[in-house]
C-alpha cells in the first residue's frame, strides 16, 4: 500500500506541475495581458493556496495530531510548531538563495554569476516546491478525496500562474519558446516536492501531522511574502483581492465536495 501511495502522490503532483506549462501555452497566441489581469490571476493562485493551507492541510493535521496524542492542547501545539517551522525554512531559503521577482526585484545574496532568467527560475521554483510538497503529503494521509481536491486546486491555480509568468518573461524580451520552457520547468519541481512529502509521511507515519503543518506554513509564507506583495505593487489590489477570494472559495468548494 505504501508503494501505491508514493506512486499516486508523486504522479498527482507531477500532473499538477505540468499544468503550469499548459497555462503558458497561450503565449504563442497572445503576447500581452493587462497588468490588472495578471495580478488578478496571481491573486487567484494565492486564494487557492490559502484555502488549501487551511482546509486540506491544517485541519487534517489537527485531526491526525489528536489521534496520535489524544490531547487537544498537545495536538494544537504540534500543528502550530509545524506551521512556524515550514514558514521559517522558506524564510531561510529566501534569505540565502539568490532569486529575482518580476515586480519586487532581487532578493537573497547578490550574485553576478547567474543570468537574470535563472534568477527568475529560482524564484518561481521556490514558490512551486511547497505546492508539490502539499500534494504529496496530502496523499500520504490516505484520504484520497481530500488529496484529490488539493491536487486539482493546485493544478487549477498553476494554469493562470503559468500564463502570468510566461507573459511577464515576454515583457522582459525573452522569446515565446523561452517563456514556455521556463514556466514548464518551474512547474516540474512540484513532483520533486510531492515525492519528498509522500515518502516522508508514509515511511514515518508519526511525521504526518508535522508534514501537513509544515507544507501549510511554507505555502502561507509564499502567499504573504511573495504573491500578495507582487500583486499589490501596481495599484491593482482590488482585482488581486477579488481573484484571491474566487480562488479561496473554489478551493473550499473542491475540498468540501471531494473531501
Amino acid at each position: 500500500m505504501e508503494g501505491s501511495l508514493i506512486l499516486i502522490g508523486a504522479g498527482a503532483s507531477f500532473a499538477a506541475g505540468l499544468l503550469t506549462g499548459a497555462g503558458a501555452l497561450p503565449v504563442f497566441i497572445v503576447r500581452r495581458i493587462s497588468e490588472s489581469t495578471q495580478d488578478a490571476m496571481l491573486g487567484f493562485a494565492a486564494g487557492v493556496m490559502m484555502a488549501a493551507s487551511v482546509f486540506s492541510l491544517i485541519l487534517p493535521a489537527l485531526e491526525e495530531a489528536r489521534l496520535d496524542l489524544a490531547n487537544e492542547t498537545a495536538a494544537t501545539l504540534v500543528v502550530i510548531a509545524g506551521i512556524l517551522f515550514g514558514g521559517a525554512v522558506l524564510w531561510l531559503i529566501n534569505e540565502r538563495v539568490p532569486h529575482e521577482h518580476f515586480i519586487l526585484g532581487h532578493e537573497g545574496p547578490p550574485t553576478e554569476r547567474l543570468r537574470r532568467i535563472w534568477l527568475f527560475v529560482i524564484a518561481i521554483t521556490l514558490h512551486n516546491f511547497p505546492e508539490g510538497l502539499a500534494v504529496g503529503v496530502g496523499f500520504g494521509t490516505g484520504d484520497f478525496g481530500s488529496a484529490t481536491a488539493l491536487a486539482i486546486g493546485i493544478g487549477l491555480q498553476n494554469i493562470p500562474e503559468g500564463l502570468a509568468v510566461a507573459v511577464a518573461l515576454l515583457t522582459l524580451d525573452y522569446s515565446r519558446g523561452q517563456a514556455l520552457a521556463v514556466a514548464t520547468a518551474t512547474g516540474l519541481v512540484e513532483p520533486v516536492g510531492g515525492l519528498i512529502g509522500v515518502v516522508a509521511v508514509t515511511v514515518a507515519e508519526a511525521l504526518l501531522p508535522w508534514g501537513l503543518a509544515f507544507a501549510a506554513g511554507a505555502m502561507i509564507f509564499v502567499i504573504s511574502d511573495e504573491i500578495i506583495p507582487e500583486t499589490h505593487r501596481r495599484d491593482h489590489q482590488n482585482q488581486a483581492t477579488f481573484g484571491l477570494m474566487i480562488g479561496f472559495v473554489l478551493m473550499m468548494f473542491l475540498d468540501v465536495m471531494l473531501g
